[in-house]
């Protein structure tokens, strides 16, 4: 039964998926998302924040460290996972990556536009990696389960 509605299971997962993706991005009090900064925050230094966080993991807190390098990836994890099985089109490793890439970049633009946290290259790399091992584990569960 749940084969048969796979799909619009999916669809629905994912709506659900973008829409706390978007929330926590943008809006959620918890991540300063409701605090409009007044200068323009970013990072252009590719391992800049990546590097701080690990030299000073212990005057930030295991929390921050896990939420800024942990909860980057894990955030597209499951944008990798769905975009397989949401259209065939993106059935290929490389698409997936790109467009981990590109949604990751989006999300960057806004919040650097909006003042709403810090356009950051490497949330860019992590989010990415983070979709790419979605789609590994996608691929690794449709041999299993597929």
């Amino acid at each position: 039964m749940f084969y048969k509605h796979r799909r619009k299971w999916s669809i629905a997962i994912f709506i659900l998926y973008i829409g706390i993706l978007c929330y926590f991005l943008f809006f959620s009090e918890m991540f300063g998302r409701t605090e409009i900064q007044k200068e323009y925050r970013y990072n252009l230094t590719l391992f800049r924040e990546i590097k701080r966080f690990w030299i000073y993991r212990k005057q930030l807190g295991t929390m921050a460290w896990v939420i800024n390098i942990i909860g980057n990836v894990a955030a597209f994890l499951p944008y990798g996972f769905f975009l397989p099985i949401l259209s065939k089109k993106f059935q290929n490793c490389f698409k997936v990556f790109l467009l981990s890439f590109l949604l990751s970049l989006a999300v960057e633009l806004l919040q650097l536009i909006f003042k709403v946290g810090c356009f950051d290259v490497d949330d860019l790399l992590l989010n990415t990696i983070g979709g790419v091992i979605g789609y590994g584990i996608y691929r690794l569960s449709w041999r299993k389960f597929g």
